[in-house]
């Protein structure tokens, strides 16, 4: 295009940079969209094209030029946001079936964008499962809780957060547009749910359990929970919901098993918990986290 003779190894770059474009470029969510892929590929050929003549252009400045790249590719990408992520980004805040705390007999029903906070002062939260709302209340920071919904939290799954904890002790029912899910089967993995695509959480339902406590070492920097256990009684058993220790949270079922049988801190005392597993870093070992279940059981039950 300018006169120039450009070798194999040249143009071997040049489709390894136009590759390079479209892979930072890329959203998974493109792949069943083609008017983004059209538009990632655009882009990609006019900035290689763009920089092929700006050789020829000797006199002018690099930072004029990167300047003048960067202003224009900024409308560009608005537009392209409009016409690609407007079909993939949905806001839901604003949908007022989705929030809310409702008690009914033997349940206690939030929805999804039902902020942390909310919980926390909800004076039938405290009423009927008190342990839900001090563990709401534990959660971050202010900003964290203001902002922060249970839906969300529950979503992401993170292995250190506290919500996951309390859905498998209280025995809570995950709804959502499609469906209705056991705490037990919907966390599995790090990071990862049993929410298919399209799906979304509406709302969670907890059942009221005969006592309950929730005791955590929260991170000194961000409260999430180093190591945190879930007690819950209920008619049928006793749930020890663990999170924190290892890549997902579950019930421990040695201990709800000992527990179950004698409602007290000295059953505890004859249940090994194994190291094999649990999560090691910086602030905690794998024989640490481990010692950590029991101490926060026992003081979990002691506090029921």
């Amino acid at each position: 295009m300018i006169g120039e003779s450009i070798s194999p190894k040249k143009w071997m770059y040049v489709i390894l940079a136009f590759v390079g474009i479209i892979i930072v470029f890329f959203d998974p969510e493109l792949k069943n969209n083609l008017l983004g892929l059209f538009f990632a590929s655009l882009m990609a050929l006019f900035f290689a094209i763009a920089q092929v003549y700006s050789r020829q252009l000797k006199e002018l400045s690099l930072i004029i030029l990167n300047a003048y790249t960067g202003f224009f590719g900024f409308f560009v990408l608005i537009v392209v946001s409009f016409f690609v992520e407007g079909e993939v980004i949905i806001n839901i805040k604003n949908i007022k079936s989705l929030s809310g705390i409702k008690v009914s007999g033997k349940t206690v029903k939030i929805g999804a964008t039902t902020k942390h906070v909310e919980v926390a002062n909800s004076k039938d939260v405290k009423k009927a499962i008190p342990s839900l709302a001090a563990l709401a209340e534990g959660i971050g920071d202010p900003q964290v809780r203001n902002r922060g919904t249970i839906g969300g939290s529950i979503a992401n799954n993170d292995p250190s957060a506290d919500y996951p904890s309390a859905c498998i002790a209280l025995n809570a029912v995950i709804h959502t547009n499609s469906r209705k899910i056991d705490a037990e089967k919907f966390f599995k993995g790090m990071f990862e749910t049993s929410l298919k695509s399209g799906e979304i959480i509406e709302a969670i339902e907890f059942s009221i359990p005969e006592k309950s406590n929730y005791q955590k070492y929260p991170n000194p920097a961000s409260r999430y929970a180093v190591g945190g256990v879930y007690v819950a009684k209920h008619k049928k058993g006793v749930n020890v919901a663990v999170t924190g220790a290892k890549s997902c949270v579950y019930n421990d079922k040695d201990l709800s098993k000992a527990l179950t049988n004698n409602f007290s801190s000295s059953a505890i005392d004859s249940v090994r918990i194994s190291s094999s597993g649990m999560n090691s870093d910086i602030h905690a070992s794998a024989e640490y986290r481990a010692n950590m279940v029991k101490v926060f059981a026992k003081k979990a039950v002691e506090a029921c």
